[in-house]
C-alpha cells in the first residue's frame, strides 16, 4: 500500500467517526425536548406532529388592525404587534419556531374557512369562544376576558342601548358585537360593515351615529379625542386562539404556552402593557 492510499484510507476513518459522532448528537432528543422559552431553533421532535402549513414556521391569521389586540407595527420581527401577537409569538419561541401573521377578514376566520383552506395554523383575532364557532373549529383555553361597548362621538345625545331606536348603529360582520346589537338593540338601524376601520371611517364620516363592538378597541377611539364610551355590557365573553378541528397536538401546544406565559409573568407584563392595567384574578 503507497503512502498516498495510506493517508486516504486515515482520512476515510476519521470523516466516519466524525459523522457517527454528529449523527449520535442529532439523535439526542431529550436535550431538544428541554430546550427552554424562546428558543429559535425548530426541534423535530417537538413540531413534526403539529400539521404545520409551513415547515419551521407557526402561521397565524388575524384581522388587522384591531388594536389593541393586533396592529401593523414594521419595527417587528413579524410586521404586526398587540397582544394577540405576543401571545403567538411566545408560543412560537417556546416550540422554536419562526412567526409568520397574515391578515386575513374576521368572517372567514370565525367560521373556519380560512383554517380549512390550509392558509394558517392559528387564528390570533381578539375571537369569543362561542358553541356556533365550535362546531367548526377548536379552541384554546380563555385567555382574555371581554365585553361589548357603546361608542358615540362626544356631542351625540345617545347616552346608552336605550336610545338606539331608528339610529344607524356600526357593527363588524360575524362578531359577538353583531349578535349583541340584534338582540339588544331591536330597534336600530344595524349597518353591518367588514372591520373596525371600516366602523370608525363611518362614525367619523357621520354615516352612523354609533359603533358596538369589544370594549378595549372603542376605548382605543375614545383615548384618540372626539369619542366617548358611553356604556359597557358584561357579556361574559372569553377569548381562545383557534386551530382547526382535530388538530389536538397544536391545540395542546397552545394551551401548555399559555399556562407557561402564565407561570413565568410574561402574561401579566403583556397584559398591563396593552390594556394599562394588571389582568383581573383569576
Amino acid at each position: 500500500m503507497t503512502k498516498r492510499s495510506l493517508k486516504t484510507s486515515a482520512a476515510a476513518v476519521a470523516a466516519v467517526a466524525a459523522l457517527s459522532f454528529s449523527l449520535a448528537a442529532c439523535g439526542s432528543s431529550d436535550d431538544d425536548a428541554s430546550e427552554p422559552a424562546g428558543s429559535t431553533t425548530p426541534t423535530t421532535s417537538a413540531t413534526a406532529d403539529l400539521d404545520l402549513v409551513s415547515d419551521g414556521k407557526l402561521t397565524v391569521c388575524s384581522d388587522i388592525p384591531y388594536p389593541p389586540f393586533e396592529k401593523f407595527d414594521k419595527s417587528t420581527p413579524s410586521g404586526v404587534a398587540g397582544f394577540d401577537i405576543d401571545m403567538v409569538q411566545y408560543a412560537a419561541d417556546k416550540l422554536g419556531l419562526g412567526l409568520e401573521v397574515l391578515d386575513e377578514e374576521f368572517d372567514g376566520l370565525q367560521s373556519g374557512l380560512t383554517l380549512n383552506a390550509g392558509t394558517c395554523d392559528v387564528v390570533a383575532s381578539a375571537m369569543t369562544i362561542t358553541d356556533e364557532r365550535e362546531k367548526n373549529l377548536d379552541f384554546t383555553q380563555g385567555y382574555y376576558n371581554a365585553a361589548q361597548s357603546l361608542l358615540v362621538p362626544d356631542d351625540s345625545d345617545i347616552a346608552s342601548i336605550d336610545d338606539l331606536a331608528g339610529k344607524k348603529v356600526g357593527v363588524q360582520k360575524g362578531t359577538t358585537g353583531e349578535d349583541y346589537a340584534e338582540a339588544n338593540a331591536p330597534d336600530a338601524d344595524i349597518q353591518v360593515l367588514k372591520d373596525d376601520p371600516s366602523l370608525f371611517l363611518a362614525l367619523q364620516a357621520g354615516q352612523i351615529d354609533a359603533i358596538l363592538q369589544d370594549y378595549p378597541v372603542n376605548a382605543e377611539h375614545e383615548a384618540d379625542g372626539g369619542y366617548k364610551v358611553v356604556e359597557t355590557y358584561d357579556t361574559g365573553e372569553h377569548y381562545g386562539l383557534a386551530v382547526k378541528s382535530g388538530n389536538t397536538a397544536l391545540l395542546d401546544a397552545l394551551n401548555d404556552s399559555i399556562d407557561a406565559m402564565k407561570a413565568d409573568g410574561t402574561y401579566d407584563t403583556s397584559y398591563e402593557k396593552w390594556f394599562g392595567t394588571k389582568p383581573p384574578a383569576e
